[in-house]
């Protein structure tokens, strides 16, 4: 669970980035990005999740996907899983307003501090969160869940569990399988994680490769690709 202080410094990351936002601007994306933290996650791997998803954000690729289309842009969910009750939101739903609004995101990420260390991983309860966020935040063309992972269920609800109790209607499910810990993590990824019209999974080695990975995957899901598979 989130410590106090925690979760008024999210509180409070949130409020200052949704404040001020440009009322003129449809929103055609909704994306939320889940972030592993469970035991088989080091510190020196998290930093490099969370640290290579901010030089993600900032990167010009992904800038210009963001920004493609005048009077458009997209709202960023942002949390962190790992066991069946383990989940943490680092961003609340955040309509992102320009190039330094998303540097600002990026920035407020680094200093982000990890939510839990010790629990398994619960990756239906991750999915279902992310179902629950998506569901309840801004009113977008599309919903996308992106889902990071180095590891398959070993908690609470698998992945098929999720999508048959929880409400995936008009959600893609993308994910991003980090090898190194389980040398079939792809496949599992392919098979079990990913979910709906589109969607499509990325790889990476290991957690030296996420930053890269993590930036096709963002640029690809934010334009308008309806490819399926793995890149």
């Amino acid at each position: 669970m989130q410590t106090k202080g925690k979760m008024l410094r999210n509180l409070t990351l949130a409020l200052t980035l949704t404040a001020g936002r440009a009322a003129a601007q449809t929103c055609r994306l909704a994306l939320s990005l889940a972030m592993d933290v469970s035991a088989s996650v080091d510190a020196t791997e998290y930093a490099q999740q969370r640290d290579g998803l901010a030089a993600a954000l900032e990167h010009s690729g992904v800038v210009e996907a963001v920004f493609s289309i005048p009077g458009s842009t997209i709202a960023l969910h942002i949390y962190e899983w790992s066991g069946r009750r383990n989940q943490a939101v680092v961003l609340d739903w955040t309509l992102v307003r320009d190039p330094e609004h998303l540097r600002q995101i990026a920035n407020s990420l680094r200093r982000v501090t990890r939510s839990q260390t010790e629990f398994p991983t619960s990756l239906g309860n991750a999915l279902g969160f992310g179902a629950i966020a998506l569901n309840r935040g801004p009113a977008c063309d599309r919903k996308t869940l992106d889902v990071s992972g180095d590891g398959k269920n070993n908690d609470g609800f698998a992945p098929h569990n999720a999508y048959s109790s929880f409400n995936f209607s008009g959600i893609t499910v993308n994910g991003l399988a980090i090898g190194g810990a389980d040398g079939e993590i792809l496949p599992y990824y392919l098979s079990k994680v990913i979910h709906g019209p589109g969607a499509f999974a990325e790889y990476a080695s290991d957690y030296d490769g996420y930053a890269e990975a993590i930036r096709r995957k963002l640029i690809r899901e934010i334009g308008e690709q309806k490819l399926t598979g793995l890149r």
